[in-house]
């Protein structure tokens, strides 16, 4: 089994939440990305790769890297068109990861927030299990049915969203608000903050790609 890339992007860093995932046996292989270079430097943790156009990571941050370290680094003009989270992630896929973690990929900005949910696309389609972390929150995209179980979950709670088009045969078993043979369609929100009903819960759907938000209070 593959151990996991983590990809620190410029949004909400919880020290307490982040450093114990970059310090993890677990954590093969650390990305940082602009803003989220700073988290790394501020705590002593020296990236594998660095991707940015530093547009908002202070320069002494950035000169440190490049005149003290040997991390290579791939810069990018600030006009460009794709985010710099969406410039790693390809990186990574390139680098042939296949377990990849994005911490610092919510935050204040909604707009940042969709764009990185929607870059989840471009890993699914390359074979590999991408997601957004935080402390309440993982968000990923699944092209295929999964098993949750309860004793395992990132939190109580779990969201089921089509990322496109609506989605045919779509079934919850085992959680406190089930369906059977639904057509789960965009800009609805039946399928908001459902429960555990049972210690695990299966997800099912004839075709399509969905956003499976785990949460926790």
């Amino acid at each position: 089994m593959s151990k996991r890339t983590v990809i620190v992007s410029g949004g909400m860093l919880e020290e307490d939440f982040v450093l114990p995932i970059l310090k993890s046996e677990e954590t093969e292989f650390i990305i940082g990305v602009d803003r989220g270079l700073v988290f790394l430097y501020e705590h002593g943790i020296k990236p594998d790769y660095i991707v940015g156009d530093f547009d908002s990571a202070p320069n002494e941050v950035v000169t440190y890297y490049r005149e003290e370290t040997k991390v290579p680094i791939r810069e990018f003009n600030p006009v460009k068109d794709a985010s710099d989270t969406e410039i790693a992630l390809r990186l990574c896929l390139g680098l042939n990861r296949h377990e990849i973690w994005i911490l610092g990929g919510t935050g204040k900005r909604v707009d940042h927030l969709w764009a990185n949910v929607q870059c989840l696309k471009i890993a699914l389609d390359a074979g590999a299990d991408a997601r957004i972390i935080d402390r309440y929150n993982q968000i990923r995209l699944l092209d295929h049915g999964i098993t949750l179980k309860k004793d395992e979950a990132f939190g109580p709670y779990f969201s089921v969203f089509p990322l496109e088009l609506p989605v045919d045969d779509f079934n919850i078993t085992g959680a406190k608000y089930p369906l059977k043979n639904h057509i789960l369609k965009p800009y609805g929100s039946l399928c908001v903050s459902n429960e555990f009903q049972e210690d695990t819960v299966e997800i099912s759907f004839a075709f399509g790609v969905v956003i499976l938000m785990e949460t926790r209070d």
